[in-house]
């Protein structure tokens, strides 16, 4: 199979590249902003003339791109695309029917409302790692133990910096101030459902004044949506994020890596950013605990961190998402946490039960190296779609 691969500076490029490869494809790459996503004409011209010269069998992207998909709609070629951000408004646009499409979304209560709106040309895969690649990472496949450096690791945004758009809202009135911090104390109450979306209505003219949005042409996203998904649900995920590691460290010396280097408290090591390919995975095998706070716009749908870092063998306690159940056995392959107080008490009793944090992240590891890497996912990518 030949596929035109859509470059972008995205995470998991190299790991897919390397499967599609190591599967007996021909691969060829066509360099991408994702800003060009919905219309370019630039783009369009030169990407049909790649097309019409070079002859793929499909054109594949992680995340989705409605230039792309009228290019391939209008040259007649597949186009296969996989979103593994949350929230993704241009899976709302209207090209997303085009039936040169494939989309795979790696949540599946998003998949089931495309479905159930008759909208086929979505569907469920969940991400997955590259367990060949996380396994060569200091020489693990020679069984050398790499020694524990820290006890309980986070890695990802505290969405304080240019995420943040909830704080720019100044103009907010009172009412609205006190509808939507007593709606976010809720929701943080509540795992496995989230229900801002629909709870927005007695507030949405005031957040249209604080913070104009509007849907996009091409798009059948709602104003809910986008204040839902992109301001509310990220304040949400910001403040629990905070919450729970402030929690943490009244108890435990916690190593952070995320965006925002001012981010201080006391028995709080902020380590910084760091590279997703080489330094991230030795984190996680280098931790007793890897935490994994999940975005509050992701519905069921287990986030790549997750997949990462089991594929590196990682111990994974995670806050609980639904679609887990489907492939993972909670307490044999990750743990779940239901609560602050219950994640307080699992990090106590991981931290003092070593043999069975380390045959857990041992199940966890062998679960995904048998059946969740990115070439089994490149396998069912083309069970499905035969070309």
């Amino acid at each position: 199979m030949k596929i035109l691969f859509i470059e972008w500076a995205s995470f998991g490029n190299e790991d897919i590249k390397e499967a599609f490869i190591a599967e007996g494809h021909t691969l060829l790459c066509f360099p991408f902003s994702n800003k060009d996503g919905r219309k370019d004409t630039e783009v369009s011209q030169e990407l049909s003339s790649v097309l019409q010269k070079t002859v793929p069998d499909v054109v594949f992207s992680f995340n989705y791109f409605p230039v792309i998909s009228q290019v391939c709609k209008k040259e007649a070629i597949k186009y296969i695309s996989w979103i593994y951000d949350s929230p993704y408004v241009m899976l709302y646009s209207y090209t997303a029917l085009n039936p040169c499409n494939t989309i795979y979304v790696f949540d599946k209560e998003l998949y089931l409302e495309f479905h159930r709106a008759g909208i086929h040309t979505v569907h469920y895969m969940p991400m997955a790692a590259n367990v060949e690649r996380l396994d060569r990472i200091a020489g693990q496949t020679s069984n050398r133990q790499l020694p524990l450096l820290y006890d309980i690791s986070f890695i990802g945004s505290l969405y304080t910096e240019h995420h943040n758009f909830y704080d720019r809202m100044t103009s907010l009135s009172e009412y609205a101030k006190g509808y939507l911090e007593a709606l976010m104390a809720a929701q943080m109450k509540v795992q496995g459902y989230n229900f801002i979306q629909e709870s927005l209505s007695p507030v949405l003219d005031d957040l249209y004044h604080a913070l104009p949005m509007d849907p996009n042409p091409d798009g059948v996203e709602s104003r809910e949506y986008l204040y839902a998904q992109y301001v509310v649900n990220r304040k949400i995920t910001g403040l629990e994020r905070t919450d729970l590691l402030t929690a943490i460290t009244q108890y435990h010396t916690l190593d952070l890596f995320t965006h925002d280097a001012a981010f201080v408290m006391e028995h709080l090591r902020n380590h910084g950013t760091v590279d997703y390919y080489d330094q991230m995975p030795l984190i996680f095998k280098q931790s007793r605990i890897n935490l994994n706070i999940s975005l509050r716009s992701i519905k069921s749908g287990i986030p790549l961190r997750a997949f990462d870092i089991m594929g590196s063998g990682g111990f994974l306690l995670s806050n609980f998402q639904a679609d887990f159940l489907d492939d993972f056995v909670p307490g044999e392959d990750f743990i779940y946490y239901e609560s602050k107080e219950d994640l307080l008490w699992k990090i106590d009793y991981y931290l003092q039960h070593e043999e069975e944090r380390a045959a857990i992240a041992k199940n966890g590891h062998d679960k995904v190296a048998a059946a969740h890497t990115f070439r089994h996912r490149v396998r069912e990518i083309f069970t499905n779609n035969a070309i």
